[in-house]
């Protein structure tokens, strides 16, 4: 349900979500570099590598975990539905969402035909109206992706994330400042990293997994916030804004008051 198609209908919320880690249990990425590339050792070394240099993600770092796996890509995707599991509540909310005419957007730094195969494998066919805006993939000069070590990532622009999940987010903002302010939907995105970051500062709310960076960099960037464990508390969260029972106010209040008493707890518990 592509732009501006998602905005016909006058939907009261639209809901971008991230989708390794937020919508399934494992990074996929992460899985093939793993289990096919160099291995976890050498990812956890660039990973903390990035993080001393103060660089959350780097496009090079993610060229590099990707171009050590050699797999075929066919196979690589095999191994991956094989292998990666969905939040046991997604597809009960994405049921929910289609049902009262909430579009869902999927904004990732990963690869659009890993993203589609799972969601169709894990969720069904009727994911094909997910709308998808992520990296690509393409073969190597003189090669196939059938091949080994004949594919790599192609990147959606030219940002140091690779992909800049708040430059998908603008058109609908400016679609939708040009409507009366009680036909306006409300914007939600649901994220568990940090390059989740620039995508949750063009929303009205961000749903952000517990216990994970991208909670402090939102009380320190002072993002709106609530936070989740699953999508069974996004379900009940999404449905209690769209039947107008709660506030985008109030969850990001009630947000920040929960994240400061775990912190607390996390300290006394120390």
């Amino acid at each position: 349900m592509p732009y501006p198609s998602a905005l016909k209908g006058n939907p009261k919320c639209i809901f971008f979500t991230d989708f390794d880690g937020t919508i399934t249990l494992q990074d996929s990425n992460d899985y093939m570099t793993d289990n096919l590339g160099f291995g976890k050792a050498r990812r956890r070394e660039l990973n903390i590598a990035c993080l001393e240099d103060n660089v959350p993600f780097r496009r090079d770092t993610f060229q590099e975990m990707l171009d050590s796996v050699s797999t075929p890509f066919p196979e690589c995707v095999k191994t991956l539905i094989d292998n990666i599991k969905l939040d046991p509540y997604f597809k009960d909310f994405y049921q929910w969402a289609r049902a009262n005419g909430i579009p869902v957007v999927v904004l990732s730094s990963g690869m659009v035909p890993i993203i589609r195969a799972l969601l169709i494998h894990l969720v069904g066919p009727e994911a094909e109206e997910i709308e998808i805006v992520a990296n690509d993939v393409q073969d190597k000069p003189g090669m196939s992706k059938e091949q080994k070590g004949g594919w790599t990532i192609k990147f959606h622009d030219d940002s140091g994330f690779g992909h800049d999940k708040s430059l998908a987010i603008r058109p609908y903002q400016e679609h939708i400042a040009k409507l009366p302010e009680n036909e306006r939907p409300t914007l939600l995105y649901a994220g568990d990293g940090v390059s989740d970051l620039s995508a949750a500062r063009e929303t009205d709310l961000l749903f952000a997994k517990k216990g994970h960076d991208l909670v402090v960099y939102c009380e320190r960037e002072k993002v709106p916030f609530t936070l989740f464990d699953d999508w069974k508390s996004i379900w009940e969260t999404t449905k209690q804004l769209h039947e107008g029972k709660t506030s985008v106010k109030q969850l990001a209040a009630e947000g920040v008051e929960e994240a400061q008493g775990n912190a607390k707890e996390v300290k006394t518990a120390k």
